[in-house]
């Protein structure tokens, strides 16, 4: 077996996983996975630059990233950054000081369309529901929505997610009625596009979740005292139940929204804007359930690596 691993750096999120496998198709065993909020995209849509205290909190966790992958012996490693540094004018300065702490590994700054095709990989690979999927990653601040069977046939990056609307429409405490239907309409709208520009989303057949949104809301919906990855895999999350999670976290404050079971705390301020997202999504393409998975772009990455 090889040992690989792979760090994506998100606008909302850093996380890590070290795994072995024979080859790219085959059952990844995972060594170690690693997920610590971190904020990178901290008011990078108002100001365009990552903010020195976000690159700070990152390229810390970069470092005990980096000596975790060392002790495990992984043979390749790859790294790679998303929206918040896409949308940054100062992501150089990010770039070199990240380099620095993952003992000289490039971070790669993914397209929206390379995000979604690894995400795709990661999600799909060896999955046995009905086909065409939809797969759909809500991340801090895009959203990736690819269709396909074997490989996607099609993809589309849309700048819309929890950290992003969150800082654009969702001020109040708990967000204001108002605030909340500006939010639903502007991602009605990219949803519009995603139908006009992505047809085939209209032929899937199982629709696909990825990323912290999803499985929080399942891990709410489950009300898992503490998070369980292998409890949550493969979760079939009913609308009526996403749609049930939302009116409840939308109508909490930020400190009611803490204590609620499966939410970690660090992530209540954007999970509104993140549950946005998801009733949306299975409200514009009428899917009743949607299957949680708990692989996602970090197996894409991995499974990259393994040729």
């Amino acid at each position: 077996m090889t040992r690989v691993a792979a760090v994506d750096v998100g606008t909302n999120s850093t996380r890590l996983l070290v795994a072995d496998a024979d080859r790219a198709d085959a059952p990844l065993h995972t060594v170690d996975r690693r997920m610590t909020i971190t904020r990178l995209g901290q008011g990078v849509d108002a100001t365009k630059r990552l903010a020195p205290e976000a690159i700070e909190r990152t390229v810390d966790v970069l470092r005990g990233y980096h000596d975790a992958i060392d002790k495990l012996g992984a043979q390749r490693v790859r790294a790679s950054a998303t929206s918040a540094s896409r949308d940054a004018t100062n992501r150089d300065d990010f770039f070199n000081a990240a380099r620095d702490a993952l003992g000289g590994v490039d971070l790669e700054l993914l397209s929206g369309e390379e995000e979604a095709r690894l995400s795709f990989l990661g999600a799909t690979t060896g999955l046995r529901e009905p086909a065409p999927f939809l797969v759909v990653d809500i991340g801090g601040g895009s959203t990736e929505f690819i269709v396909g069977t074997d490989a996607p046939d099609g993809l589309l990056s849309v700048d819309i997610g929890c950290v992003r609307l969150t800082e654009q429409f969702l001020h109040g405490d708990p967000p204001r009625p108002e605030e909340l239907s500006q939010a639903v309409s502007v991602v009605r709208d990219h949803l519009a596009d995603v139908a006009r520009e992505l047809p085939a989303v209209h032929d899937a057949r199982t629709l696909v979740g990825l990323a912290g949104t999803i499985t929080t809301v399942a891990a709410i919906e489950m009300g898992l005292p503490a998070y369980d990855a292998e409890r949550i895999h493969h979760f079939r999350l009913k609308r009526d139940a996403a749609e049930d999670v939302f009116r409840t976290l939308a109508t909490e404050t930020l400190e009611q929204r803490r204590h609620n079971p499966g939410l970690e705390p660090a992530r209540a301020d954007v999970i509104v804007g993140g549950t946005v997202v998801l009733v949306s999504v299975m409200r514009a393409f009428d899917f009743d359930e949607m299957l949680v998975s708990e692989a996602d772009i970090l197996d894409g990455l991995v499974r990259s690596l393994l040729g």
